[in-house]
């Protein structure tokens, strides 16, 4: 048999390592995709000159880039027969990408839960994307739901731990970064990293609608081949669910309306797709900043964000109903750390 129908739950060991086929070498035509796809406008990513007067060497590829040509790596051998991508933590970007760096991935289980109805249950794995000179570029844990294909005992239950959010000293801060001559005009306003409080909230006011040759486009750039996203027959419901990363992607570009000098992602803390998205969805967002912290860098501040990624329509800032659990309007949860102009 030569074709691969991908791992099932009974096919992982805990510790392993695997190697994720097809590196992929990125460039100006991923930026040029990206932007058209997303409202993405953060100048650092759109300007060589901006990134320049910031101390790097030029533009770099929108961090999201990296995490989805990394993160889409993995799919064949993680989540293609996976029923849902549950949660993200401990991500750091360790490196930016810049056009022609060549993107591989690997990863290793580090956590393994039977479901107690015995057919699915729970891979964790960290992951790791290097570049071209094998130089960590970016570093995540994720647990996925994978089904199972044959009854097999129950492995051993192992969950990781995990924790509740990278510390601010352990941020990775891009050699060279200098925000003491950024430009505030150019980067399109004037809030620094001093005007924003911990626990102020942003609607970020804009909506996009999720049309489904744009979401399938965009999987498609990212090399992601989990059958939800593109078999229409793989659900019970006959409908193709939303890639989380494209939900990920927009509501990040939204939150530019009031974040647009939260220039670059350093960390990803956590993160919950806590409810399906279909086609045909209206998508806003808000933000919340949760905690700031002070660098080494000249002229630069890191800025703890919860972005949450909502249906049209919801309760404005809903989050978790009475019951504790999640608005069901609310797509995406995820609390990050960004870098910006102090």
């Amino acid at each position: 048999m030569k074709t691969n129908p991908g791992r099932f739950f009974e096919d992982y060991t805990l510790g392993e390592t695997i190697q994720h086929a097809v590196p992929r070498t990125v460039a100006e035509g991923e930026r040029a995709l990206y932007h058209a796809l997303y409202p993405a406008r953060h100048a650092l990513y759109s300007s060589d000159d901006f990134a320049a007067r910031c101390g790097l060497e030029g533009s770099p590829l929108d961090d999201l880039i990296a995490f989805h040509t990394v993160f889409g790596k993995t799919v064949p051998d993680i989540s293609l027969n996976a029923v849902a991508n549950l949660g993200y933590a401990d991500g750091r970007w360790l490196a930016p990408v810049y056009p022609g760096d060549t993107l591989r991935s690997e990863s290793t289980v580090i956590g393994l839960k039977q479901n107690s109805n015995g057919k699915s249950g729970v891979v964790y794995v960290r992951t790791t994307g290097l570049n071209q000179r094998d130089e960590p570029v970016l570093d995540y844990v994720r647990w996925v739901m994978v089904r199972k294909h044959r009854d097999t005992p129950a492995p051993e239950t192992v969950i990781p731990d995990l924790p509740q959010s990278v510390a601010a000293d352990r941020l990775v801060i891009p050699e060279g970064l200098d925000f003491t001559d950024y430009d505030f005009t150019l980067a399109g306003e004037p809030h620094r990293w001093g005007d924003y409080a911990i626990g102020e909230q942003i609607d970020h006011v804009d909506g996009v609608t999720i049309e489904e040759a744009e979401h399938m486009l965009a999987t498609r750039l990212w090399q992601n081949t989990a059958k939800v996203h593109f078999d229409a027959t793989n659900r019970d419901d006959g409908r193709r669910l939303i890639y989380g990363g494209h939900v990920i992607s927009l509501a990040r570009a939204l939150s530019f309306n009031g974040l647009a000098n939260a220039q670059m992602i350093v960390a990803l803390n956590a993160g919950a797709h806590a409810n399906p998205c279909f086609s045909g969805d209206t998508l806003r967002a808000w933000s919340e900043v949760l905690d700031k912290a002070e660098t080494d860098a000249p002229g630069v501040g890191a800025i703890r964000l919860r972005l949450v990624a909502v249906k049209h329509g919801a309760p404005a800032f809903a989050l978790r109903g009475e019951d504790g659990k999640y608005h069901p309007d609310v797509l995406l949860d995820l609390d990050y750390w960004a870098l910006m102009p102090t």
